[in-house]
């Protein structure tokens, strides 16, 4: 059935439009993982893993391969319950409305709109690279960078959509070709020796092996919110696993790439010792002023992954407002845009805030890790599901069930484990702040109970 114009239909009947495609929904997954941790955290996986080359590269496939089987796992949720809110609808319909809300709780509270932040402060961090900035206008420029996602966003998920799909291709394209000047000029492999892969492997290195996966796979994070837009992809049921498998696919072979070329630049040990290794690298083979260049690419990636953010999240806002868990305005659809307008509005602010106040760096630092407990709940839901649907002719069935799903949900089990263990003052801090939804949910299950009756 064909929708009627966007500005025929009536305020209170307007719906979310399903107007995001397959292209679309492959540069939603790719484009909303790169933002700035690929130009940073490679120097520090080469560190973990004794400045093994080998190891390194095979941390960075082994953190895909996990994506991987998590994205197919996703794939057969996504078809099987395509409504806005992805990860929040699978939670509460499996494992109940309380942690339902807690996972969308933390996330606009720190997760996603902490996630812009942080990419609009890394943002004209970078800016000022290229030009000079004084400390507020440093904070102006964060706060514009928000400003205008949040209002291409309102206008319209098309809009949205393509300027996603634009500078995704951008920034693919920059990384693969600085990867390759720096492959083709640099000489780090060369008297590498036993550099390249370690003599003995022993507990000590199985062990920094785990850390070095916990630092890739944070740079893997973000494919997960694509989920959140299935109310407006146009075929969700055939398109939502291609573009998961294809997404996380292609940001296996980018990252490897990225990382193997920043060796082949500096070399195994110096590649260990930096912290900033993409402007280190283009700076050792083209020059220092080449560290403009990475400025300019590392803009381009974390305004690509901010919008990712604000295209997708405020969509869960709005699923938890429809099931009267949050402000019952963040449920409602703008009659001509066809967009959770007051949700993405009302995130953007927040963002913003956060992104003035500044101190809220240490705290979304200790929070982001628990997105991956809610990340194995969502993952765990297909289990639940299959048990509620024997028989059922789904759409999209998960390739080497039930391992695939069981892999991912026990290695985010591991890797919260892992985090609670490493920095367990910072984890329960953490948690702490999760667990601050309680008694908000508590407020408004009841306030939903009154207006149902």
């Amino acid at each position: 059935m064909r929708l009627p114009p966007a500005s025929s239909v009536p305020s209170s009947t307007a719906t979310l439009a399903r107007t995001l495609g397959l292209r679309d929904l492959t540069m939603l997954v790719i484009g909303g993982v790169i933002g700035s941790g690929i130009f940073l955290v490679p120097g520090a996986i080469q560190r973990q893993v004794g400045g093994s080359v080998g190891l390194a590269m095979l941390v960075w496939a082994a953190g895909g391969l996990l994506s991987l089987v998590g994205a197919l796992t996703y794939g057969e949720l996504a078809a099987m319950k395509p409504e806005a809110g992805g990860l929040y609808v699978y939670i509460r319909d499996c494992f109940g409305r309380l942690p339902a809300f807690l996972y969308g709780w933390t996330l606009f509270l720190v997760v996603a709109t902490g996630g812009i932040a942080t990419l609009a402060v890394a943002f004209s961090a970078y800016l000022g690279n290229i030009v000079p900035l004084t400390p507020f206008t440093t904070k102006l420029a964060a706060i514009a960078m928000i400003g205008v996602i949040t209002v291409v966003n309102i206008y319209g998920t098309r809009e949205s959509s393509d300027l996603q799909n634009w500078t995704t291709y951008i920034k693919v394209a920059l990384i693969l070709g600085m990867s390759a000047v720096l492959l083709w000029l640099g000489h780090g492999f060369r008297g590498s020796g036993n550099i390249l892969w370690s003599e003995r492997i022993s507990g000590s290195l199985i062990s920094n092996f785990g850390l070095a996966m916990i630092a890739a796979l944070w740079s893997y994070e973000g494919w997960q919110f694509a989920s959140f837009s299935a109310g407006e992809a146009a075929h969700p049921q055939r398109d939502f696993p291609r573009a998961f498998f294809y997404g996380t696919l292609s940001l296996t072979v980018i990252y490897v790439i990225a990382a193997l070329s920043y060796v082949a630049a500096l070399g195994p040990a110096a590649a260990a010792r930096s912290d900033t290794i993409a402007a280190t690298a283009m700076a050792a083979i083209l020059g220092p002023t080449a560290a403009k260049f990475v400025a300019f690419l590392v803009m381009i990636s974390t305004f690509s992954a901010a919008n990712s953010i604000q295209l997708t999240a405020p969509r869960v806002y709005y699923a938890m407002a429809g099931d009267r868990l949050f402000f019952r305005k963040m449920a409602e659809v703008h009659p001509r845009f066809r967009t959770p307008a007051f949700a993405i509005l009302t995130a953007g602010i927040w963002a913003a805030i956060l992104a003035c106040l500044g101190s809220f760096q240490q705290l979304f630092t200790y929070v982001i890790f628990t997105g991956w407990i809610f990340y194995g709940l969502a993952g765990a839901s297909i289990f639940v599901y299959r048990r509620r649907m024997p028989g059922a002719d789904l759409p999209y069935r998960v390739p080497g069930y039930p391992w695939t799903p069981a892999i991912f949900v026990l290695a985010t089990a591991a890797l919260v484990v892992n985090a609670i263990f490493s920095g367990p003052a910072g984890a329960m801090e953490g948690l702490g702040v999760v667990l601050a939804g309680v008694p908000a949910y508590l407020i408004w299950r009841t306030r939903g109970a009154k207006n149902r009756t």
